[in-house]
């Protein structure tokens, strides 16, 4: 290789390096809610968060989408180490709210998101926890014991709260898709306003 064409591939080598050091990856850990069940890509939350950082001037960042269908926290819990294999730099935590539909008891729940905040503290990741509210049909005592989980955990381990994930649009028919549990494009957008100054404070 002549030297040019050395110092030409140094060169471009050493740009794309610099780039990947600039990029800010955040990892949306949850389920349907964050996978945008029923929608299609570019209108699911990580798109449009994505979006909504770049145009708050984070363009480095870039949204790790990693929401299940169904997903528990549970199952998230076991999942979570294949989730981490792209070195996020700070993550938003979902989960819980299929542990409210089926009615699992708040302890498991609360030793769930424990164990996964527990990981990724001792990864050094920030994190957003995103919280849920039980059902009303399941009752005053199981919504006591469900809903205090998040704050607790918050405190427990010192990071940012989003009191409640579906803020602002849950019981909006016009926010929802025709189940009334999962947004729409517009719902997610509203979500995606509420939640992004949180959002911003957890990047690093």
């Amino acid at each position: 290789m002549s030297r040019a064409l050395l110092h030409l591939s140094l060169a471009v080598s050493m740009g794309v390096s610099a780039a990947a050091a600039k990029e800010t990856r955040l990892l949306a850990f949850g389920d349907s809610l964050t996978s945008g069940w029923g929608l299609a890509a570019r209108d699911a939350f990580p798109a449009q968060l994505e979006r909504a950082l770049h145009a708050a001037g984070r363009k480095d960042v870039r949204v790790i989408a990693s929401g299940v269908v169904g997903d528990t926290s549970a199952g998230g819990r076991a999942r979570l180490a294949w989730s981490l294999a792209d070195r996020p730099d700070a993550a938003i935590v979902e989960l819980g709210a299929n542990d409210g539909l089926r009615g699992i008891d708040p302890s498991s729940t609360y030793d769930n998101l424990d164990a996964i905040l527990t990981e990724l503290k001792r990864r050094e990741i920030p994190v957003l926890l995103a919280g849920m509210y039980a059902p009303p049909n399941l009752g005053r005592e199981y919504g006591e014991a469900f809903d205090g989980i998040y704050p607790r955990l918050a405190e427990r381990h010192g990071v940012s709260l989003y009191p409640f994930f579906l803020d602002g649009v849950a019981v909006e028919p016009h926010l929802n898709q025709p189940d009334g549990i999962h947004p729409n494009e517009k719902g997610v957008a509203v979500i995606v306003e509420r939640i992004l100054p949180y959002v911003m404070k957890t990047l690093p």
